[in-house]
Parts: structure tokens; C-alpha cells; sequence
């Protein structure tokens, strides 16, 4: 090995170690945060606050050696792609910093201890996030991508545990036993956990791009149309959406008084366009009520649809496209510009 080899060696390693050290320190503030909140421990949560100035510090350094080491190497490749995924890496670890600092703050404006009720939501979301993170280190620091994005998985499933704790938190609200700036607080805790499990999603999507180059893939978007019958403009809406964004979405329709069949009109005008459906059958929105938090956004055509969706899933989108026109064929028309106005607002102009 050559003099600059080991000497651009040694800057990586230098980098990873700075890395390993201060993310173990984020960690540990995590802990404390959370620690402290259970406890009400004011001096660990004190100290977890003017400690998050250290970590800042630290992350500053990292940012500065990973400019120094392109500036001295003009790298390519894999180590290109290790700097660059160190400076994302590095914005999400400082973030989560943060989120420690936040939950201690938080904990500050508590009147009382959390209720058993939320005291165990919090310390599930917490155990959930701490594991998360932690794995998704360590698949960064060995390198190992395959970890990172069977850890992609695992963290998905920490929506379903803040649905609930969110559920807790509402249930504790309406009693009317504590302050609203609890109840704030409370609200606070909790999506910052969600937001370190968001982060460590993102450290594994890092890794998985230092060490393989792959990209993160553009998101695909769940969509469902709704309107009174389900029979002819859902439908239109859903052949559009799956015919002109088949990579952009999965898209399906319901009705909250559905017709027996579609619409023979509507049938014949899709067929004329050459718009496909998987089914042509009207669905009854109680049907997908239980799935309703699958859904990144839900349209309401024509008719507007918020009585219908009294709980709105807390990542869901509720949207109304009203129609003022004439006909099956100008609907058509409407429809084509609402759902490529919609398909370029999530995925941009090159949706598709």
C-alpha cells in the first residue's frame, strides 16, 4: 500500500471514528431523555439538555474533516460515496440530538408523571427507537447493507405503536384530568420518538448508498377515490390515476352508499379511452375503513367527502376535488388535470 493509500485510509477511519463516538453519545442522550421523563429526574434531564452543546460541537468537526478529506483527495467511487453519506448521516444524528433535547424540555412543562396508560406507550416507542437506532448504526459502521435494509423493515413497524399511543394520548385528553399543556407535552414526547425511528430509517438508506451506490427509490403513493356510489367518476379517477402513473402509485375506489354495478355509460366511455380496471364493481367504503391509514392521501370526487371520514388516519391526506361540469367526457377532462396536478405534486414534474 502506498504512503497516500494508507494516509486516505486513515482519514476514513478517523471520519468513522468520530462518527461511532458521537453517535453513541446522541444514543445515550436519547436514553437519558427518556430516563428522566419516566423518572422525573430534572437534574439528568438538565444535564441532557446543555449536553446536546457538545454534540453539536462534534457534529460541526465531523462536517469539517468530511470537506477537508475531499479537499485532500478528490475522491471517487466508494469513498465519494462514504463522504456524502456521512454528511446526510450527520444532519439525521443532529436531529435526533435534538429530539433528546425536545423530549427533556417537554418533560420540563409536565405538571405530573405521564398516566401508567401513556407511561407504557412512551417506554415502547422508546425501546423501539433506541433498538432502531442502534442497529442502524451498526450497519453503517460495518458496512453491511443487507442489515440495513432488513432494518428498513423492522422499522416500518413503529407506525402501528404510535397510532395507538396517539389513541392513549386523545383518550387521556377527553377525560379533562390534565392540563392542556400536558397533553401538548405529551403530544411532543411521542412524535419525537417516531422522528428518531424516521431518522435511523434514514442512516440505513445512507448506508445501503455508501456502500452500494443504490438510491433511495422514489416513494409510491397509496390513493383512494371516494364518492357517494362508487359507479362511473371514482372509477374514471382510479383508470387515469393506474393508466397514466402505473410507477407513481396503487390507487383504488369506494363508495359510502355504493351503486350494484358501474355505471354502463361510464363503462362504455373507459373502454373508449382504453382505461382499465382491475374491477369494475363498486365498493362499499365501510369495506377499507379498517385500512383507511394504508392510504397516503383520499379524494373525495364531486361529493365532499369529510362526514363520511370522521377519523381521518393521522398520516392521511384528505382531499375534495369538486366538479362543476356537464357530462361524463368533460368530468373526464377535469379529472385528467386534478390527478395530474396531484401526481406531480408528489412525485414531480417526471411522475409517471
Amino acid at each position: 500500500m502506498s504512503h497516500y493509500e494508507r494516509r486516505l485510509e486513515a482519514d476514513v477511519e478517523r471520519i468513522r471514528e468520530e462518527v461511532r463516538e458521537v453517535s453513541e453519545r446522541i444514543q445515550r442522550a436519547l436514553d437519558d431523555s427518556v430516563r428522566a421523563l419516566l423518572s422525573g429526574d430534572r437534574d439528568l434531564t438538565n444535564a441532557t439538555i446543555l449536553g446536546d452543546l457538545q454534540i453539536n460541537r462534534e457534529i460541526r468537526d465531523i462536517d469539517h474533516l468530511c470537506l477537508v478529506f475531499v479537499n485532500r483527495h478528490l475522491p471517487t467511487a466508494g469513498h465519494l460515496r462514504f463522504v456524502s453519506a456521512v454528511r446526510r448521516l450527520i444532519i439525521g444524528l443532529e436531529r435526533i440530538g435534538d429530539y433528546a433535547v425536545t423530549i427533556g424540555r417537554a418533560t420540563i412543562q409536565l405538571s405530573q408523571p405521564p398516566p401508567g396508560t401513556l407511561m407504557r406507550d412512551i417506554e415502547m416507542m422508546a425501546d423501539h427507537s433506541r433498538l432502531i437506532l442502534a442497529q442502524s448504526m451498526e450497519s453503517f459502521n460495518q458496512e453491511n447493507a443487507d442489515s440495513a435494509k432488513a432494518i428498513l423493515t423492522l422499522a416500518g413497524q413503529m407506525d402501528s405503536t404510535f397510532h395507538r399511543a396517539l389513541s392513549d394520548l386523545i383518550r387521556e385528553g377527553e377525560k379533562g384530568s390534565r392540563p392542556v399543556g400536558d397533553i401538548v407535552a405529551l403530544q411532543t414526547i411521542f412524535n419525537r420518538l417516531e422522528r428518531v425511528n424516521d431518522q435511523a430509517k434514514n442512516i440505513c438508506e445512507e448506508t445501503i448508498f455508501a456502500v452500494t451506490g443504490e438510491t433511495k427509490p422514489q416513494k409510491v403513493y397509496r390513493i383512494l377515490f371516494i364518492d357517494e356510489r362508487d359507479d362511473c367518476l371514482t372509477k374514471i379517477a382510479e383508470a387515469l390515476a393506474r393508466v397514466e402513473y402505473p410507477e407513481s402509485g396503487r390507487y383504488a375506489s369506494a363508495g359510502w352508499n355504493p351503486a350494484e354495478s358501474m355505471d354502463e355509460a361510464c363503462r362504455r366511455l373507459l373502454d373508449l379511452h382504453g382505461l382499465d380496471l382491475d374491477t369494475y364493481e363498486p365498493t362499499q367504503l365501510r369495506a377499507v375503513h379498517e385500512v383507511l391509514d394504508d392510504y397516503h392521501v383520499i379524494v373525495g370526487v364531486g361529493a365532499n367527502p369529510l362526514e363520511h371520514i370522521p377519523d381521518l388516519p393521522f398520516h392521511t391526506v384528505l382531499l375534495h376535488w369538486p366538479l362543476e361540469v356537464d357530462g361524463q367526457a368533460a368530468a373526464m377532462e377535469t379529472l385528467r388535470k386534478y390527478v395530474r396536478q396531484l401526481m406531480e405534486t408528489l412525485r414531480g414534474p417526471k411522475a409517471g
